[in-house]
């Protein structure tokens, strides 16, 4: 049988499989099955390229974690074989430069297992995260480092010989004393242990294939290390650091460079006001390339650039101002991640409205070339071979989760390596597009449409809107049925269509559209959700007596203000949202977010912040309204909260808190993701559907249901 009758055979039966599958054994995912859901990430392909090696993550429901191993794809036969396994994680695989191993970061003992919950005292190879080795053959992993703190991020040398990586060091001695002496307390903004730079022979240890001590490389007690890479040589390293690991002073990093060889001088080369980071070598060490916001002061809605610098020029005379830089990206018009500099040019990662490309920067005429296509292609995690002719990723689409794929750099021709989507092939899910509409000021949004697989637009549905993070976040039109906190899929299994607009603010739409919310919070972004909402009600299907809607975070906060500034709802559902900017200013572990935003303090402009606060139009809310948050949150204080929920309860508006334990601002194990998805699905269905919230629902406090039960 020929090859290509041997594929047509094999889309024919995977055609009539799926058609089988759509009338016998379909169902809609249950919350558990969403939450089990398999998923792909973290490509890295080989130097030679004949292999991937990726991580899949699984949900360990008996020990509540989300648990990654890794996978190794066999490019030119398409085999994969799981490499890792355990109780805990493999995770942040690297290859080396000669292929022999795949470096990753588990917490484990010395023999492979998982670390002990409770590690014996002062033992160093039981009391962290460590870098582990393991052939790509497969057999035994085995240990490298033997660190007393958690290994943060690592790069291989160019020559294979070393590893360098980010760890704090172990407790000082004034720090042990002063936790006997008093207990435990936290001095705000001044507690904080320092990442600092340690580097491991690996040649030293792969003789013996046991743990060696590492060697530290930059311990700057005022210096946090943040990312970092190699020069092609191996003598050098080029990092970013800031002044402390606090979010808050994030905008203040730096780059340094640091002699491999002892006494291990370091000299700071970059240090234009706002963030430089990201340095990578070009492939003869004369330049350095990194990502920096050139000295804008209000950062988080402006585009960064890449820009490069003389290596030599800038160890004599540091780069300090924007003229000292060349800016190689200025009319690229996005944000751009800077990914590796190999051969023929810069290679860096961007969004383009919701897709998500990769591109080769020529340094000498600045001219971007986009590599990846289609128009609409959503991939990420772009690594590539040693002579960047061919190249890893993930990727996913309207009909497809994500999946790893290889391909060619010059000629774009992907090749799916995994089939994820083998769990989902007798599931009911619905259909995904993109759509447009005028907001109130004429500005142009555009939005993901979800609809029922049966979808009839003679029909009136429900809507419910699902409104994103960041607010620099941005829905896509691409398949995820195993979303965490919102059940979209059985939302249209019910009969709704669903709706996630990208307001103003949202990335990948250029910076004129990023910056239309500065000292407009809420109030633009209200525009934009309603007139998205009036947009598909005017279509005919939309049955506006029985709408909602719902966000995390930033898209909470914007939930938070139509709980407040509208009645066209019937239910909202509030995560981690902002009740009160002036609250949240003082509160936050990323103050600058606020007064970059609103380009004032609370005590310079109250009124501004008064008018983007939920919490000013109080007296005006009239939809009940479910407020979920992490115990821990730093992000959104959890005052935000309280506030919201003690506002609406005193306008006697059904309202629910739930907290959960244990959390900071994601939620992430799996029986957690459960009760949020859980929570979600009564509490619309109730308001919704006119269902009543079932009598085993998490919604139901102990003391509600006990009260019940009284009464019966």
């Amino acid at each position: 049988m020929s090859q290509p009758f041997r594929v047509k055979l094999l889309i024919v039966f995977a055609g009539v499989l799926f058609f089988c599958c759509a009338i016998f054994g379909a169902h809609v995912p249950t919350l558990d099955e969403s939450v089990s859901l398999r998923s792909a990430g973290g490509a890295h392909i080989s130097p030679d390229g004949k292999f991937v090696v990726y991580s899949v993550q699984e949900t360990n429901w008996k020990d509540n974690e989300y648990v990654a191993q890794l996978w190794l794809a066999d490019v030119d036969t398409g085999r994969t074989f799981q490499l890792t396994r355990g109780k805990k994680s493999a995770e942040n695989a690297r290859w080396s430069p000669d292929g022999r191993w795949i470096s990753f970061v588990a917490e484990r003992d010395a023999t492979g297992g998982a670390t002990p919950a409770v590690p014996e005292k002062d033992d160093p190879k039981v009391a962290a995260r460590q870098i582990w080795l393991i052939s790509p053959q497969g057999g035994e992993a085995w240990q490298l480092t033997r660190q007393e703190s958690n290994v943060g991020g690592y790069e291989w040398s160019e020559d294979g010989k070393k590893i360098a990586f980010t760890a704090p060091p172990k407790e000082p001695k004034a720090t042990k004393d002063r936790k006997e002496k008093y207990s435990d307390y936290e001095v705000f903004e001044k507690d904080y242990a320092q990442n600092h730079l340690w580097m491991v022979d690996v040649a030293a240890a792969a003789e013996r294939m046991t743990p060696v001590n590492s060697v530290p490389i930059v311990t700057d007690k005022n210096l946090n290390i943040e990312g970092f890479s190699w020069s092609r040589n191996s003598e050098r390293i080029a990092f970013t650091a800031v002044p402390n690991p606090l979010v808050a002073f994030s905008q203040e990093a730096d780059i340094y460079l640091v002699e491999v060889k002892a006494p291990h001088a370091v000299t700071k080369i970059v240090a234009l006001k706002g963030p430089d980071r990201a340095p990578v070598f070009s492939p003869d060490d004369k330049h350095l390339a990194f990502v920096t916001a050139l000295g804008q002061e209000y950062n988080y809605y402006l585009n960064s650039h890449i820009a490069v610098v003389d290596v030599d020029r800038v160890l004599v005379h540091p780069a300090t101002t924007p003229a000292d830089v060349i800016d190689l990206t200025a009319q690229f018009g996005e944000d751009p991640q800077l990914i590796d500099w190999g051969p023929d040019g810069i290679y860096l990662g961007a969004l383009q409205k919701t897709s998500s490309h990769v591109f080769r920067l020529d340094p000498q005429t600045r001219k971007v070339t986009r590599l990846s296509a289609p128009d609409d292609f959503a991939g990420g995690g772009f690594s590539f071979t040693k002579d960047f002719r061919r190249m890893a990723y993930t990727a996913a689409t309207a009909r497809q989760i994500a999946e790893v794929f290889e391909s060619p750099v010059s000629s774009f021709a992907p090749r799916q390596l995994t089939d994820m989507n083998a769990q989902i092939r007798d599931w009911t899910v619905g259909s995904v597009e993109m759509i447009s509409w005028k907001s109130q000021d004429g500005t142009t949004i555009e939005g993901v449409l979800h609809k029922p697989a049966n979808f009839d637009p003679q029909k009136k549905y429900p809507l419910l809107v699902v409104i994103h993070g960041g607010p620099t976040g941005v829905s896509r039109a691409v398949l995820n049925p195993g979303n965490r906190y919102y059940p979209i899929e059985i939302f249209l299994s019910k009969g709704a269509v669903v709706l996630e607009p990208n307001y103003r603010g949202s990335a990948g739409y250029g910076e004129k559209f990023r910056s239309l919310n500065v000292r407009n919070l809420g109030v633009g972004d209200m525009w934009d959700v309603m007139s998205g909402v009036d947009a598909l009600i005017a279509k005919g299907f939309v049955d506006s007596h029985r709408m909602a809607a719902m966000g995390w975070s930033q898209g909470g906060y914007i939930s938070a203000f139509l709980t407040t500034n509208t009645d066209r709802f019937k239910a909202i559902s509030v995560g981690a949202g902002i009740s009160d900017w002036m609250t949240y200013y003082v509160s936050t572990d990323i103050t600058p977010f606020t007064r970059q935003y609103l380009h004032a303090t609370p005590w310079d402009d109250p009124a501004i912040y008064a008018l983007t606060s939920p919490i000013t139009h109080i007296k005006n809310a009239k939809t009940p309204t479910l407020i979920q948050q992490g115990q821990f949150d730093k992000r959104v204080p959890v005052p935000d909260s309280f506030e919201l929920y003690r506002g609406l309860l005193d306008q006697n508006i059904e309202s629910r808190f739930i907290m959960y334990a244990g959390f900071g601002h994601g939620i992430t194990k799996p029986k957690s993701n459960r009760a949020v998805l859980e929570h979600n699905l009564d509490w619309f269905s109730h308001y919704i559907w006119g269902e009543p919230i079932p009598k085993d629902s998490p919604l139901w406090g102990s003391g509600e249901k006990s009260a019940q039960e009284e009464t019966k």
